[in-house]
């Protein structure tokens, strides 16, 4: 009796996993180059992924992940769903992506897709023109990982450099170097190592996927959150700027643990007064910003360890569902 292999789906929407340079020692040139290759063209180049898994491809997109916003991560999340709810034999989905804003995808996804099938993705820091790819073995781990069944039920998870780590925790760390992409201080959740197997040390304990009440397959667009940043001797002119716009939440990304100049804090205070919801987080690139009576009583949320970009994300998504400070703040306590 022959095992049967799984079904693997997946989508592909650019970046440099995809991106063509001018020659094999190109590391740079090639996203301001724009060019691509396929999906399939991907898949083709490492023939060993039909030993794993039965793979259907499409490309979704095909642009820089400088590119990918909101309006693609909606796509994005009602492709996956639409594909989990009318095939049935998917074991799991891989996207691959361009690494700039793969974090932010990452986590979208984790809170809005509803399955707990394995939702992977995937990118590289060299191209697959570039002497040293990263591109091949990426996308062969995420085919792995998301036709293995112990990946079920982890939320969406990310797969470079033999590393599974969580959608919500993963950060990018560096800019050139294949092992840019970490979880900080909480540590990944396993591998997809040298030989073949897919293992897993850890799990998620935030909520995620099937047990968020984010539904966005028939949403058209997300409110606006703005994203600020302190630095020594800043004022006002930014946050200014964000209320003067009339965006929907506004995210500060302060020192430490929440700490702002205080003419930073004045204008925050307006823009909650308004009605508002301003987000404190910090620039340091681990721990919490946790809640203290005066920022209660000034009436912030706090991010608890989501750093700013993360935190924007959940913000966005929790305006779909509440205008509640208190729910608004639960959620960054929950998710």
């Amino acid at each position: 009796m022959t095992n049967q292999r799984p079904t693997v789906r997946v989508i592909g929407t650019g970046g440099s996993i995809a991106g063509v340079g001018p020659n094999r020692l190109d590391f740079i040139l090639y996203p301001e180059i724009g060019d691509h290759i396929t999906i399939q063209q991907s898949l083709d180049r490492v023939p060993e992924i039909r030993d794993i898994a039965e793979v259907r491809s499409e490309d979704l997109v095909s642009v820089g992940s400088t590119a990918i916003g909101a309006a693609e991560w909606l796509g994005l999340t009602r492709r996956i769903n639409e594909i989990f709810r009318e095939e049935a034999d998917v074991a799991g989905v891989v996207v691959t992506h361009g690494t700039a804003t793969l974090e932010e995808t990452s986590y979208f996804l984790h809170l809005t897709v509803k399955s707990s099938k394995p939702v992977v993705i995937t990118g590289a820091m060299r191209p697959p023109t570039a002497l040293s790819t990263d591109a091949d073995l990426n996308l062969l781990d995420a085919v792995r990982t998301a036709a293995c069944p112990d990946a079920a039920g982890l939320g969406v998870l990310t797969v470079l450099n033999n590393e599974i780590q969580s959608g919500r925790d993963v950060i990018k760390a560096s800019t050139f170097r294949v092992e840019t992409f970490r979880p900080n201080e909480l540590g990944f959740l396993g591998y997809s190592d040298s030989d073949g197997k897919v293992v897993f040390y850890r799990a998620p304990i935030r909520r995620h996927t099937v047990d968020t009440p984010f539904l966005v397959d028939d949403v058209t667009s997300l409110p606006r959150v703005d994203i600020v940043y302190a630095y020594a001797g800043a004022d006002g002119l930014l946050v200014d700027a964000v209320r003067n716009n009339g965006s929907d939440g506004l995210v500060l990304a302060g020192f430490g643990g929440g700490t702002f100049p205080p003419t930073v804090i004045d204008a925050a205070v307006k823009l909650v007064d308004d009605g508002v919801p301003v987000v404190l987080s910090t620039r340091s690139t681990a721990g919490r910003v946790v809640m203290t009576p005066k920022k209660e009583q000034q009436g912030f949320l706090v991010s608890d360890n989501l750093p700013p970009q993360k935190a924007r994300i959940l913000l966005m998504l929790g305006l779909t569902v509440t205008k509640d400070r208190q729910e608004l703040q639960q959620l960054f306590y929950d998710y």
